[in-house]
């Protein structure tokens, strides 16, 4: 009896020191919580960015992507020979979509690849569209991409539309799926259900590690 005295007299006393604890506590876990349901979804607005390319020059995605009927997010590598397999492919498809105004953005986001490096691998391959670097993944977090090369397709008002594969195959292809896609937006047209999601095949993003971030595809 006397023990639950004493504890009731503890309590008392120091019931809003714990209170205040107990808030603090929860207002850190419900931050935790929003960095780590924070990725876009399909079928909604993509929020903006800023990034630098490898001259130190920041791009904000909503100031590429202005008063463009499709705008087309890679995320690519220089280290993985299956995105590279790729490099003649997405250059092609941009010359084939230059004349439509097509915004095409590279983000690279594999921790251990230096800007020099992008710079040098852009230039070799040809790539005449911004490359960033995503020095921390938070943008390839919030895609959710998982893969080089994984692509993201945003319509005139920045709505994901499609988000997977290039195309079905890093040889020898016979599905195309961003093109078909690429198309219908362009059209105003509705992508089928069936294809709005492809899963890309690639080398694995290369992370800084953050605990707190759920990856969940």
């Amino acid at each position: 009896m006397q023990s639950l005295n004493c504890f009731a007299r503890f309590f008392a006393k120091h019931s809003l020191a714990v209170l205040i604890i107990v808030s603090v506590i929860g207002v850190v876990g419900i931050g935790f919580a929003k960095e780590k349901t924070e990725k876009v979804k399909l079928d909604t607005v993509v929020k903006d960015f800023k990034l630098k390319d490898a001259d130190g020059t920041a791009h904000a995605l909503y100031k590429l992507s202005e008063e463009k009927p499709a705008t087309v997010v890679l995320f690519l590598a220089t280290q993985c020979p299956i995105a590279t397999d790729y490099a003649e492919r997405i250059v092609a498809l941009v010359k084939t979509y230059d004349e439509k105004r097509v915004q095409f953005i590279g983000i690279n986001s594999n921790k251990q690849e230096k800007v020099e490096e992008i710079k040098e691998y852009s230039e070799k391959y040809g790539f005449e569209f911004p490359v960033l670097k995503d020095p921390e993944n938070k943008i390839a977090d919030y895609f959710g991409a998982r893969r080089t090369p994984e692509v993201f397709l945003l319509d005139t008002k920045r709505v994901l539309r499609y988000a997977g594969a290039f195309d079905n195959s890093p040889k020898e292809p016979t599905k195309h799926y961003l093109q078909d896609a690429l198309d219908l937006v362009i059209a105003g047209k509705d992508i089928p259900k069936s294809s709005k999601k492809t899963r890309a095949v690639g080398c694995t993003i290369k992370r800084v590690r953050k605990t707190n971030v759920d990856r969940t595809p």
